[in-house]
């Protein structure tokens, strides 16, 4: 984590502790506890270091047992080149007495050893200061990289700003291995060299690798002062021979660094690992640098010191095994290792959430015995394949920012970072959540040292935040004040009680508004911590808190309580808590290599085969770093999922020792089925389990173990002052204790604070703090106090009732996913959960997938109009018509009322929409390209009881999947185990958000939340009508009217016309789609439901910040929508292509009157392609269109999608295709002074025959370009024959292909913006804008399930 630290600036100075005893014999340790204890180095030094970005923090254990603590500052070259060395010397300067001058180097003479995490790696990736590298990959592949899971990152950017890639050159390389597969029957021409892989697979070198031509290449890279160099060759996971031989050449050519993919991660996925493998290239020089740097600072260059580094999993490595690809979480990994050692009961089995609140961010892991490990993660917009602890990180710190917009209480995600920092900080910085807390009374500023302002020689500043403050509050004060006058019924209460009525008159007060602000801070902390708990099926409420980092002591009671935990536990050394985790840390040899084997009896044999040989790789590396085998225990993983799944899961045996049904490593069996009905709430006994991946994680017990106690007294706690300190609605008088006068038998009432040299801990009212033996404490949370709450809107409420929502449709997401069968909702996560109101208008929509945005509101608002006070509590109801507001048949939603007791209709409604793989008609799939009517796309529901009094119809809604079969050429659902799986699923989902409503409702009332409810629509409806007034108050200026009008085609001439009219005064607006043509005999036809979709979706675009996506957006917006259009069709007219391919021509559209940017490339590419052993469905990635002041993105998904696509490894591996190329179609992007993102070419080589479907559209239209840029190229799907011929397919077509048949998709590009020759009337461009704003970078598992979601 980065920036300042606000708590952690108390007392910058060394401490010296109480004594410690140490065990000098080493005991066994339980298989769940994670410390064990460091062989002795009498008479020496031990050092433990953690350099973050601004702080870096030691840890010393003395020859006489003491520990001391220091904390300095990361950079502070007036004084010293290196922090941690500064930090031995100074340790030996103090405790020695002896002079250690910094202009000399260190004698290590008394070190036993060093301990580090750096975030050298981090940092370097973050900002790009990594070292020149090449990347050499499989011709046609030299886009892969670029191109990635064509996934935009952020889902409401128009300028769609990804992270650059790490190399800087590509060499592509002719050569080529492919798959052996059973059934391909590809002609041959002559014999192909059959190799075999690592994991058993077969393989046929297609093409050999020419080394002369490499050689070349890489002189001339060389020549250019290029020294690193990444390789990535497809397959190369399995089969390494090309690669180690690319390697081999390269490294005696002269480069520095060379990072061959099959060695850093050899796991299955080229992109993943491709990125893994360019992220070694580019940092382990620099680590090296440093590493060189920092021992060229000792005596002999710490040659005769253990120096070791921690690694992203956790575990310790010696200093020359120190790489790149493993050190970007090398800083936040102590931390978590600090606090699982010391919070962690093995007796109680109580599980402990990590939270460490930074500056910029904040930290959240779990722990319950053993590590929680993902093996892909992204930080820095770099996907790493490799053992990483699951930390997950939140932009929300003691640095983020305060914000008050449309009526909204708004915290982060912007930091004020290290410099200028927050306002108290004296540099003319922003306010910030560590602003609100000096301004409640929770800092204080005497127990700070004299480091802020400008010469940084000032304390720090309580006049600036008020100062701060005072004008926020009067911002916030007028606003509210003009919003009760115009009648939106705005009002200024802020504590948690509140009356009915009379108070709309009454002013915020400073305090108040800084209260608000710590609240909307703490909600935004809860929701990841509920995601990471609730995500895997454990109950937050049942784990303690465990606080470190300087700013998360002034959070952790509130925040416990939130969540319902009842205790929080903070440690001794809690401020630098990741610098002590080092020292208790293992050291870690892990090895692993990827498999293709059954889980069976059969394969058992060779499963402990592999397992002994890796299990013996391991143990002799750890012998070969001085370990016994007595300090050394291995752990075996296999990587495990179901077969035709790709939900795989890291399982370990440890507690489900072998038997006579499993392998002699463990039975992995009963593990993995256990995990998964944990994680999944279900298994599926009948489907084979296949092995991916065996790894084996290796440990040489290493960390010390320290048995302590704090001192003892009997009298009573004293506190060191008394300070005013607000909660809630009032200032209360706060005791402030001295952590370090504190002893093991006080017990402090809250509220109180309480303050040691690196942090400030809040005791709020009603908790009660406690000293352990070993000097920590503990908290007792007590339960919160019942809301008292009116109906009139308290502002800040409003932001916490909108996480709330949010919270509540999140939380339906994670069950779904959780409990659903297929791939497409439990894996690509194709699905939207959502909160309604009493009239059916959408309250929260989470996660967003544009296509699915407003559109569920039609279908709940229908359902009411049609069964009315027939809906009875029990019921659940199903509909996929799109004249009941449905998008396409596939898309099936699961409506299910939630009553209250003594209301008579419902008082809420939820929803879950999922796409289903097949639910029959003319084609496998579901999604035909030449269906003509709704009775060829599959099962149809208008207002189904899926569930009636608590029962499940399962033979009702069986037969009505099967019913399509009564059509010519149509068949009822071909997979009705899913449907019915996944429709329970969606069930389960309402139910949980039934209960979590009621639960809401249960706490506040059913005014209270309903009127929420109304005040969150009206915060969307505000942001709306104030975009409307800017752009119209523009658009007068400029041409003096307030009308825009646009035009746009689809692909067979129909129009798709726009005029919209705007009212200045009211922000609303009138969108009139009169014009557009009729509906079209084909499947293009785009219910009303989808146009409301694109039109929220391009609303919310042009707001630019995020506002509550509801039924408040299109309360300014009225729709005139002709009947029979091609927007508005018959009831029975073909639509599955209205919901891909027509949605993005009304974006295209609704961009072109506003003149926000030019056109993208207006399609999804759908292709499917199946056969009677197989199916595949994707759509492919094109063009983005430029905008004022930015490129567009090439080979990205734009607007209403943003599927990924399958790797190219996973590809060849399940189907029968080979994928001949993957890359940036060069110069398809409309030129202009800002130039369109280019398309892509995508070669698909059959292996077999099979069907292949085409749904495509911009095939003779092409994307627009604006204000004189030109427009981006058209697609061109083109197929080429084995015998040669080359055919123009068209936009929609099935056809069936031969093997050895090639399909070639020319996706569009992107239109220009602006003329290219335009300039600023001298002579030359300006320069390309840059964004701006300033955002901390999330990471984690959930993080990127969000990502994932997003990505549908």
């Amino acid at each position: 984590m980065t920036g300042y630290n606000i708590a952690s600036l108390q007392k910058v100075t060394q401490s010296v502790q109480p004594v410690q005893n140490f065990k000098s014999a080493r005991t066994p340790h339980q298989p769940c506890s994670p410390t064990s204890e460091m062989a002795e180095t009498p008479g020496k030094f031990d050092f433990a270091i953690d350099r973050g970005g601004t702080f870096t923090d030691v840890f010393a254990r003395l020859p006489d047992g003491r520990e001391r603590v220091l904390k300095l500052l990361s950079h502070d070259p007036q004084n010293y080149k290196d922090a941690p060395t500064e930090g031995i010397r100074r340790v030996l300067e103090q405790e020695t007495g002896r002079a250690f001058p910094r202009e000399q180097p260190v004698d290590t003479a008394l070190i036993g050893w060093i301990r580090m995490g750096t975030t050298v790696a981090t940092n370097a990736l973050l900002e790009r200061q990594g070292e020149r590298t090449a990347l050499l990959v499989t011709r046609g592949f030299r886009d892969l990289l670029h191109i990635g899971t064509q996934a935009r990152p952020g889902l409401f950017d128009l300028e769609v700003s990804m992270p650059e890639v790490l190399y800087e050159e590509v060499i592509e390389v002719d050569e080529r291995v492919v798959l052996k597969q059973d059934g391909c029957k590809l002609p041959r021409k002559e014999s192909k060299r059959t190799v075999t892989g690592s994991t058993g697979d077969s393989l046929e070198v297609w093409r050999e690798l020419d080394l002369q031509q490499v050689e070349r290449d890489l002189r001339g890279v060389l020549s250019r002062g290029i020294t690193s160099l990444a390789v990535l060759l497809l397959h190369s996971y399995t089969w390494s021979a090309h690669e180690k031989a690319v390697g081999s050449l390269a490294r005696k050519l002269g480069f520095s660094q060379v990072s061959l993919s099959s060695e850093v991660m050899p796991m299955i996925r080229a992109v993943p690992r491709g990125y893994t493998v360019c992220a070694d290239a580019y940092l382990t020089p620099k680590i090296r640098q440093y590493l060189r740097g920092f021992t060229s600072g000792f005596r002999g260059g710490l040659k005769d010191v253990d120096v070791l580094f921690m690694q992203s999993d956790g575990g310790l490595t010696p200093m020359e095994q120190f790489c790149g690809s493993r050190a970007v979480l090398s800083g936040p990994a102590g931390g978590v290792v600090g606090y699982a050692v010391t919070s962690y009961s093995g007796t109680e089995n109580k599980p402990v959430i990590g939270f460490d609140m930074g500056g910029t961010s904040t930290d959240v892991s779990r722990y319950a015995g053993q590590y929680e490990h993902v093996f892909e993660a992204t930080t820095a917009g770099v996907t790493l394949q490799a053992p990483q602890l699951d930390i997950n990180t939140v932009a929300a710190g003691g640095g983020s920012r305060l914000f008050f917009r449309s009526g909204m209480f708004v915290v982060g995600p912007e930091s004020a970072g290290a410099h200028p920092g927050p306002s108290c900080y004296r540099k003319g910085g922003p306010l910030t959540v560590t602003d609100a807390n000096l301004a409640l009374g929770r800092l204080l500023p005497a127990f700070f040292p004299r480091i802020f302002g400008p010469g940084e020689n000032e304390p720090l500043s309580s006049e600036e935040t008020m100062r701060h403050f005072r004008q926020m509050t009067k911002e916030i004060n007028h606003f509210l004040s003009q919003s009760s006058a115009n009648g939106l019924g705005l009002q200024a209460h802020s504590g948690a009680s509140g009356g009915s009525g009379g108070g709309g008159k009454k002013q915020m007060s400073v305090e108040e508004v800084a209260m608000g602000f710590i609240r909307v801070a703490n909600e935004a902390m809860c929701r990841p911590i509920r995601a990471l708990t609730q995500a895997k099926g454990h109950d937050t409420s049942k784990h303690v808190l465990a606080c470190f980092g300087g700013a998360g002591g002034q959070h952790a009671c509130a925040i416990a309580r939130a969540l319902g935990m009842k205790t929080v536990f903070i440690h001794k050394y809690s401020g630098v808590l990741s610098a002590y985790g080092l020292a208790l840390a293992d050291v870690v040899e892990e090895v692993q290599e990827p498999c293709s084997l059954t889980y069976e009896s059969r394969s058992f044999a060779e499963l402990d085969r592999r397992v002994d040989l890796l299990s013996h790789r391991c143990q002799e590396t750890l012998r070969g770093r001085g370990f016994q085998s007595a300090q050394i225990k291995t752990e075996v993983f296999l990587h495990l999922r179901y077969e035709g799944t790709d939900c795989a899961l890291m399982v370990t045996s440890t507690g489900y020792p072998g038997n006579s049904q499993s392998c002699r490593a463990g039975d992995f069996r009963s593990a993995f089925t256990k995990r998964y009905l944990k994680e999944f709430g279900f298994t599926i006994p009948d489907r084979p389990i296949m092995v991916d991946d065996i790894r084996i994680r290796g440990s040489g017990m290493s960390g010390i173990k320290s048995v302590t106690h704090t001192k003892s007294g009997c009298a009573a706690a004293k506190p060191a002052t008394v300070t005013k300190c607000y909660f809630e609605d009032r200032s209360l008088d706060t005791n402030v204790y001295l952590w370090e006068e504190l002893s093991c038998e006080h017990s402090i009432m809250g509220p109180a604070i309480i303050i040691d040299k690196n942090s400030t801990i809040l005791v709020e009212p009603g908790c009660t703090a406690q000293l352990t033996e070993k000097g920590d404490v503990r908290i007792n949370v007590g339960s919160d106090s019942q809301c008292i709450m009116g109906t009139e809107l308290n502002a800040i409420q409003l932001s916490i009732f909108s996480h709330r929502f949010m919270s509540i449709a999140e939380q339906m997401g994670r069950v779904l996913q959780r409990t659903s069968i297929s791939t497409n909702i439990k894996e690509r996560l194709d699905f939207s959960c959502a909160v309604f109101g009493p009239d059916g208008g959408l309250v929260s929509n989470a996660p967003h997938i544009p296509v699915h945005l407003g559109a569920m509101q039609e279908t709940v608002q229908y359902q009411i109009k049609a069964l009315g006070s027939s809906l009875k509590e029990g019921d659940v109801i199903l509909s996929n018509h799109p004249c009941a507001g449905g998008s396409h048949l596939p898309d099936l939603t699961v409506i299910t009322p939630v009553f209250w007791q003594g209301v008579s209709g419902p008082v809420f409604f939820v929803a879950s929409r999922g796409h289903h793989a097949d639910i029959g008609g003319i084609t496998p799939g579901s999604m035909p390209p030449h269906s003509k009517s709704l009775q060829e796309e599959g099962a149809v529901f208008t207002s189904f009881k899926l569930v009636t009094g608590g029962i499940f119809q399962e033979q009702a809604v069986t037969e009505a999947l099967m019913a399509p079969a009564q059509y010519p050429e149509c068949s009822g659902t071909r997979n009705l185990h899913d449907n019915l799986s996944d429709l329970r699923a969606q069930v389960a989902a309402n139910q949980r958000g039934s209960l979590l409503v009621s639960e809401l409702i249960d706490s506040y009332g059913l005014p209270v939340v309903q009127a929420y409810m109304g005040y969150i629509q009206s915060n969307a409806e505000l942001a709306v009508r104030d975009m409307l007034r800017e752009f119209a108050q523009r658009r007068r200026q400029q041409t003096g009217s307030l009308e825009v009008e646009s035009e746009d085609h689809m692909d067979d001439g129909t129009p798709i016309r726009l005029r919209v009219k705007i009212n200045e005064q009211e922000g609303s607006a009138v969108f009139d789609f009169s014009g557009t043509g009729p509906e079209v005999w084909g499947n293009c036809n785009a219910p009303r439901a989808i146009t409301l979709s694109a039109l929220i979706y391009c609303l919310r675009c042009m707001v630019g910040q995020d506002i509550p996506l509801n039924q408040g957006c299109l309360a300014p917006i009225k729709v005139i929508i002709p009947p029979g259009s091609i927007l508005q069709p018959s009831q029975n007219a073909a639509v599955v292509g209205g919901n891909v391919l027509t949605s993005q021509r009304v974006v295209d559209v609704i961009f072109r009157a506003f003149e926000v940017c030019a056109a993208s490339q207006g399609c999804m590419n759908n292709i499917s392609f199946g056969s009677e052993r197989s199916g595949y469905y994707e759509t492919v990635a094109g063009g983005a269109g430029a905008g004022p002041g930015w490129d567009g993105r090439s080979g990205v998904h734009s607007h209403m999608t943003n599927t990924r696509i399958t790797d190219p490894e996973i590809l060849e591996k399940r189907y029968p295709v080979i994928l001949e190329q993957f890359s940036l179609r060069a110069g398809s992007g409309g030129a202009g002074r800002y130039k369109g993102g280019d398309g892509v070419v995508r070669k698909l080589l059959f292996r077999e025959k099979v069907v292949l479907s085409v749904l495509t559209e911009r095939r003779s239209t092409r994307p627009y370009g604006l204000h004189g840029g030109e427009s981006g190229e058209a697609g061109l799907n083109l197929l080429h024959r084995a015998d040669g011929r080359v055919l123009n397919l068209g936009a929609k077509t099935t056809v069936s292909l031969q093997p050895g048949d090639m399909f070639s998709l020319h996706t569009p590009g992107g239109g220009g913006y602006e003329k290219e020759e335009d300039d600023d009337g001298n002579g030359t461009l300006p320069p390309k804008r840059r964004r701006l704003k300033e955002t901390f970078a999330e990471r984690g598992s959930v993080f990127e399930y969000r990502r994932a979601q997003e990505s549908v």
